[in-house]
């Protein structure tokens, strides 16, 4: 989608009715008036490309002008991707099976095409792993997937009818969690997104931010969690975690089911899952920008997806940012030639 088509697809989407909500989310977060909040959200909207949605999420209304100019607005997330991601490689992320097959060194873990695989290849896949996880071919943030226990079936036949009932598509190994992960919230891969940036001067990888994910609610995903800032010098937890919307900014200094606590946590082998996915992003010379989802095993860490369009909001947080300072910066140092 060329970038004029997606800025006036943000434009047609905005909604009075969630700008209202957001402006009374702000007024009660900001003790500003709503008329006063509503002129600074169109001024930021036009200078910095940051609508409703990214002013809310980053308390905009504490920062002046110079401080918001660092940040990674929606519309400036998408012409740096544009710049440096190739569209016509960006099938190699958003198709699962492409991905796992790709990255096949890095995933650490066995994947079966469920729709293309026989009957037979299917229950010798389900011998070996009878815990399975399910997930669409396409898709994103989690949706559609499911994880099965084949032994609660009466029978393999019985439990293959459910996948078909289930339209499943990839099946695929349930990845162990390391038990420092897993004291946190065991219920689900508790994943880390790094983001890694290919130089423009030298094609040199670098992981330029890090956030750890945990999950809530019984979920089997980390999706619809919360994320809190990971120190990429020490792999320790160094911020409160944030709700997965960033706007409503719900925070955690601790795990609500087990009561661990969040800052000081120490990711297990943090410098080695950092440099597994420098190693990963430049298996696509084209995607230079990309956020990789990392579980860390007892055998070392596991890429379980690469996305090619990342998020940018839940990195620039304020209970992250307490520096007061985006990270437009940093993609300024490794790309020169971008140019807001």
């Amino acid at each position: 989608m060329g970038f004029a088509k997606y800025y006036m697809r943000v434009v047609s989407g905005m909604s009075f009715k969630k700008f209202n909500t957001i402006l009374e989310r702000a007024h009660k977060a900001s003790g500003r008036s709503k008329l006063w909040l509503t002129k600074d959200i169109i001024h930021c909207g036009l200078k910095f490309g940051g609508g409703y949605n990214d002013y809310m999420a980053f308390g905009w209304w504490d920062l002046n002008d110079e401080q918001r100019s660092t940040y990674v607005t929606r519309v400036v997330s998408k012409k740096l991707v544009t710049l440096l991601n190739d569209e016509s490689q960006s099938h190699f992320f958003d198709d699962k099976e492409q991905f796992y097959t790709l990255f096949h060194d890095y995933i650490g873990r066995e994947f079966l095409n469920f729709r293309t695989a026989k009957k037979e290849e299917v229950r010798a896949f389900v011998e070996r792993h009878p815990v399975i996880f399910q997930k669409p071919a396409h898709g994103s943030c989690g949706r559609g997937c499911s994880r099965f226990d084949s032994r609660q079936f009466e029978s393999f036949d019985a439990f293959y009818d459910e996948l078909k009932a289930q339209d499943a598509w990839l099946i695929e190994e349930v990845l162990r969690q390391h038990p420092d992960q897993e004291a946190v919230y065991p219920n689900a891969m508790n994943c880390m997104r790094l983001i890694t940036l290919v130089d423009s001067q030298n094609g040199e990888p670098h992981v330029i931010y890090a956030t750890q994910k945990f999950g809530l609610n019984g979920r089997v995903v980390d999706n619809y969690g919360f994320g809190c800032r990971v120190d990429l010098e020490t792999g320790v937890v160094c911020s409160p975690g944030v709700s997965g919307d960033a706007t409503e900014a719900v925070v955690y200094t601790e795990h609500p089911l087990t009561h661990m606590p969040i800052p000081g946590h120490k990711i297990p082998m943090f410098h080695e899952a950092c440099e597994m996915v420098k190693r990963a992003a430049l298996v696509v010379p084209g995607m230079r920008y990309i956020g990789w989802d990392v579980g860390i095993t007892p055998d070392g860490p596991a890429i379980v997806e690469g996305n090619n369009y990342c998020a940018h909001d839940f990195w620039q947080l304020p209970a992250q940012t307490p520096e007061k300072t985006g990270m437009l910066p940093v993609f300024e140092k490794y790309v020169p030639e971008f140019h807001r």
